[in-house]
C-alpha cells in the first residue's frame, strides 16, 4: 500500500487477501477491489454479519484515492471506521472454511 496511509491499511491486507483468495494487495486500488470481493464472499457465501461494512469501506477508500488534502483524510478515516471488525469477520470465516 503506497499512496494512501500504508500503515493504517496494512493491518487489513492479509485478512482481506485471504477472504478474497488472492495475494495481499500492494496498491490502494487493488485493496479496494479485494475489499469488494471479500465483502461478497463474507456476505453472500458465508452469511457473516457486517460484511456490508467492507463494501462501505471500499466506497470511502475509492473516494479517498480520488481526493486530496483534508477531504482525503476524512474519507480515509471513514473507511477505517468500517474496517474495525475485519479481524472478527475473517476469524469467523476461517472457522467456516
Amino acid at each position: 500500500m503506497t499512496t494512501i496511509a500504508p500503515s493504517i491499511l496494512a493491518r487489513y491486507t492479509d485478512d482481506i487477501a485471504f477472504v478474497a483468495e488472492e495475494k495481499p494487495a500492494t496498491t490502494p486500488e487493488a485493496f479496494v477491489d479485494q475489499l469488494q470481493t471479500a465483502a461478497h464472499n463474507l456476505g453472500f457465501f458465508a452469511r457473516i454479519n457486517g460484511a456490508e461494512d467492507l463494501e462501505t469501506a471500499a466506497t470511502y477508500l475509492s473516494d479517498a484515492i480520488a481526493s486530496t488534502g483534508a477531504e482525503r483524510k476524512v474519507l480515509l478515516n471513514k473507511a477505517v471506521e468500517y474496517l474495525v471488525n475485519t479481524s472478527d469477520m475473517v476469524d469467523e470465516y476461517r472457522d467456516m472454511v
